[in-house]
């Protein structure tokens, strides 16, 4: 069943803000094997002029993906997350992200479109700290596979 159209350029409320911690910082760097030492090491970072540790660039998916988690279960968008894969992501940044930041997301739908049987939709998630800057525009690319024949 094809996506709703008329949903392209809706907006969902921002989340709740999620505060960022420096363990959580260290420790999704050490997951993703990255030792930069601004990302663990407040010294280091402020050498560099942060005032705190900051994020590795790919952090704020954690929660950016939350977010768009709103508009995957909009029941009237008509999405199957069961066919659901990810078929891209991307990040457009003003700043880091620092331990300390209090982040919103501002979910919208950029596009959806059919290609060859599958559904693709574009997810714009707009993140602002706790004092409304905008930290980091992200974009997520959702694609519903096409249903098996019977």
């Amino acid at each position: 069943m094809a996506l709703d159209q008329s949903f392209v350029g809706r907006s969902y409320p921002p989340t709740e803000p999620y505060e960022v911690g420096r363990e959580k910082i260290r420790e999704f760097a050490e997951a993703v094997g990255d030792a930069n030492p601004a990302y663990t090491d407040v010294e280091a970072a402020k050498a560099l002029g942060h005032p705190d540790v900051i994020a590795p660039p790919t952090f704020v998916f954690a929660i950016t993906f939350k977010a768009a988690g709103e508009v995957v279960a909009d029941e009237q968008l008509g999405l199957d997350y069961s066919r659901v894969v990810h078929g891209d992501q991307r990040f457009a940044y003003q700043r880091p992200v620092r331990a300390g930041d209090r982040l919103t997301v501002t979910s919208t739908i950029e596009t959806i479109r059919s290609m060859a049987g599958n559904e693709v939709l574009d997810i714009r998630g707009e993140v602002h700290d706790q004092d409304g800057e905008h930290v980091v525009t992200a974009w997520t690319k959702l694609v519903a596979r096409a249903a098996e024949e019977a």
